[in-house]
């Protein structure tokens, strides 16, 4: 390398939490601190899948071996 410079495989996204550039050492987040609160959002079961509930008439016809 003749400047010294590493060029950057990808290129820099928006920290999911605040906006500010990501860094390399907390990629995708841009700080330890984000992506501890991203962390937590998760072991406390703030993100979630929504599902939709099955009625029950459909489970009663599932089997009709009899």
């Amino acid at each position: 390398m003749k400047d010294g410079k590493v060029t950057p495989l990808r290129k820099a996204q928006p920290c999911p939490e605040c906006g500010r550039p990501s860094t390399r050492d907390s990629y995708p987040f841009c700080s330890e601190r984000c992506r501890g609160v991203d962390l937590n959002r998760w072991l406390s079961g703030s993100y979630a899948i929504p599902v939709t509930e099955v009625e029950d008439n459909q489970d009663e016809d599932f089997d009709d071996r009899g």
